[in-house]
């Protein structure tokens, strides 16, 4: 098994928080030969993909409050988002769903984008947005709203509770507002106040993922509609049935408890534990 099937193989069991990273890394190298100014040293991006502070360009082009928060500026504003995504993702899946999870992040990102466009347009500044640091504080300051004394180990500094992790990195972000990048700090506390409100809504009742996932459910169902299938009437063998039946049940558990195993081993050891024949298997298994 090479590179490329171990890629493959990572992004088909890790998870949505790794596809999301998946995806932004892919969107950002795509982005390069086609948006980068290798003179200028910056992106470029277009109308219809960046967010725009001016109201009427987001009324146009309506998925702006989605898209901008899969581009990045740079190397480092990927590097940084993502690092801070993987590590809080961590924290919030040990709690909730990958559902909410996705949900959170979406819904983040487009509240942290319209209050940018809501900010700047009444300050009268006309300029774009990109990148996912809203989405990704949202994820940090729900969990850290969930689990404020949840304890982490931080290299050279030790054992710290998240609050604390969390504050310092806003009271940074609320120091710099007006020197630079004051767009992506109000992103940044956008998101983290959609965090706080999911929470809270959520140990009330009020789960707001689930208009993603109903959103999700009805284009794909205008995209593949279900077809109803005419009604025949077969006749079989009930004796043969039975067989082919438990025979399939048989394959089926028996391939079920390897891949158990091995999903089990990855759990405790790491992916890197997996012998050769592991990985083939488990990535034959994922097709």
């Amino acid at each position: 098994m090479n590179i490329l099937d171990d890629i493959k193989l990572q992004y088909k069991i890790g998870g949505i928080s790794n596809r999301i990273i998946y995806w932004n890394v892919a969107i950002f190298l795509i982005s390069i030969p086609l948006f980068y100014q290798f003179k200028l040293g910056n992106f470029d991006y277009p109308d219809w993909l960046w967010l725009s502070s001016n109201p009427k360009n987001v009324l146009y082009f309506p998925w702006t409050v989605v898209s901008y928060a899969f581009l990045h500026g740079g190397f480092w504003h990927l590097f940084f988002n993502m690092m801070v995504l993987n590590f809080s993702s961590r924290l919030f899946l040990t709690y909730f769903t990958e559902k909410q999870f996705f949900g959170l992040y979406l819904l983040s990102a487009i509240f942290a984008g319209l209050l940018f466009v809501l900010c700047f347009f009444l300050m009268g500044i006309n300029l774009p947005l990109v990148g996912a640091s809203g989405a990704v504080m949202a994820i940090l300051v729900a969990t850290t709203t969930y689990q404020p004394l949840m304890e982490i180990r931080l290299l050279l500094i030790g054992n710290v509770k998240l609050w604390h992790l969390t504050g310092v990195t806003l009271l940074l972000f609320l120091l710099q507002i007006g020197l630079a990048n004051t767009g992506g700090h109000i992103a940044h506390f956008g998101g983290a106040f959609f965090g706080i409100v999911y929470i809270k809504l959520l140990q009330s009742g009020t789960d707001l993922s689930k208009i993603v996932t109903k959103c999700i459910d009805f284009f794909t169902n205008l995209v593949r509609p279900t077809k109803a299938t005419s009604f025949k009437k077969v006749h079989v063998n009930p004796k043969k049935t039975a067989l082919k039946r438990d025979s399939k049940v048989i394959m089926k558990d028996k391939s079920q408890q390897q891949i158990d195993e091995i999903l089990d081993k990855i759990s405790q050891s790491g992916y890197d534990s997996l012998t050769t024949q592991e990985k083939e298997f488990l990535f034959k298994a994922g097709k």
